[in-house]
């Protein structure tokens, strides 16, 4: 029978009310078999996530310092958690042997693994569900890398003969025996891996949020969610910082072609977001808009760098690409004409080194002019269906123009599926509101 992984977040299961959203979500559908558990996150605004708590008493037994107080409150979370249900079981034990093991040795990923070890054992008894211990099947190398092969090994022998299992997020063990984590947000890597190991035909990634958005609802007010997006989308758009789950959680589900499905435990009914394959037939899809979404951040700098017959010059660009090659700096973008060129990078990463990097630029090359122009913004407007909708370019920059804002870099792939444009920081916010008006305001949607 197939089955589905499905994983909650932290505000999925803060308290007992919503372990009972999550205990009715999985028993609504017969193939919801493993779940991944975050730990309980925040209550309400000015609360405290169980894994910072954590960190706190880690922190303090580092220091020598008494930690039992702090450790009471968290053991007071859960038992609150407990009481609440109606449940019948004690967490008593794995507590003392917590608090012996923070004292002799506190290691900050130890203590981290605690809220979503803790929140799966209730969550398992609550739901009478098979528990694996995380650390049982998700394993690292020695410098924390994780052995995808070996885990997947793991999984499957530890799930034999089990019709279902709730295994927590966020942490394994290295092959050494050591506790190690993921980085925050590391329970959707570990959902991810499960799926793949379990061969699950979906994986239901439940938050609080309905979905994908096409753009910030910081920026935007109430944009649309997106349907459906393909994984190279998805991957644009998180690259300019619009993410709703850990980057590392999509390679395990892309590689075995599974979908990932980001839905809403406060809002069940909603379809919520699919990612899916590149090669998804989206004939299957009714209707929608040219662009999938938009998204953009700040903290860039451009250097610019002006030369007369710069493109008859062999290895001009080679030479500049090696002064930042041995200043230890990645481009973002490189727009260039004939005797022009413009390397947009990190500002943060060119401020150790900037005054060097000029220096050695000129003396590598010889520019005409050099300058670097920073308080840049980056933002990509991206969709799979823009490659064949003539004049979306024009559209892209028509918003800009009507809002008079200047388009500092212009950057297209040859895969056309996005179109990168740099405006000044102050101008990012204003531009995201109207590219968003001219394609999903103003625009009728369009066969898929």
């Amino acid at each position: 029978m197939a089955v589905k992984v499905v994983k909650f977040g932290g505000s999925s299961l803060a308290d007992a009310n919503q372990f009972r959203k999550v205990a009715s979500i999985i028993k609504s559908d017969d193939k919801r078999k493993f779940v991944v558990p975050s730990a309980p996150g925040k209550r309400f605004k000015d609360d405290v996530k169980v894994t910072d708590m954590l960190y706190q008493c880690c922190e303090k037994a580092g220091s020598g310092e008494d930690f039992s107080e702090d450790l009471a409150r968290i053991k007071d979370r859960y038992n609150g958690i407990i009481s609440d249900l109606g449940m019948n079981i004690s967490l008593d034990e794995e507590f003392a042997v917590i608090e012996k093991e923070l004292k002799a040795r506190p290691a900050k990923d130890y203590a981290a693994s605690r809220g979503e070890f803790l929140n799966g054992k209730v969550l398992a008894a609550y739901l009478g569900f098979n528990f694996i211990d995380a650390a049982d099947v998700i394993i690292f190398d020695t410098k924390g890398n994780l052995l995808l092969d070996e885990t997947v090994s793991a999984v499957r022998e530890r799930i034999k003969g089990l019709d279902n299992a709730v295994i927590p997020g966020f942490y394994g063990i290295t092959t050494e025996g050591v506790v190690r984590t993921f980085s925050r947000g590391g329970s959707d890597v570990t959902g991810s891996i499960i799926a793949n190991a379990v061969r699950a035909e979906i994986y239901e990634n439940w938050t609080d949020v309905s979905g994908f958005l096409v753009a910030d609802p910081r920026i935007v007010d109430n944009p649309d969610v997106i349907s459906t997006i393909t994984y190279r989308e998805l991957r644009e758009l998180a690259y300019m910082g619009a993410s709703v789950l850990h980057e590392d959680a999509i390679f395990p589900v892309r590689s075995a072609g599974i979908p990932i499905n980001i839905r809403n435990t406060n809002a069940p009914e909603d379809a919520g977001t699919m990612i899916v394959p590149n090669d998804y037939d989206f004939s299957k899809e009714s209707m929608s808009h040219t662009i999938t979404g938009i998204a953009g951040k700040k903290g860039f700098s451009t250097i610019n760098i002006e030369k007369a017959m710069m493109n008859n010059e062999i290895g001009f660009a080679m030479k500049v690409m090696k002064v930042l090659y041995d200043n230890g700096l990645s481009f973002e973008h490189m727009p260039s004409g004939i005797d022009t060129m413009s390397i947009t990078l990190d500002s943060e990463k060119l401020a150790p080194v900037r005054e060097k990097v000029l220096s050695e630029i000129r003396r590598e090359v010889a520019p005409d002019h050099i300058e670097i122009e920073d308080g840049i913004a980056i933002l990509a407007v991206v969709g799979r269906r823009m490659k064949n909708t003539r004049g979306t370019v024009a559209r892209v920059f028509a918003s800009m123009a009507h809002a008079r804002i200047n388009v500092k870099l212009i950057d297209q792939g040859s895969s056309e599926l996005n179109v990168i444009i740099g405006v000044s920081e102050s101008d990012l916010p204003e531009a995201i509101r109207r590219i968003y008006d001219m394609f999903i305001n103003s625009e009728p949607v369009i066969n898929a």
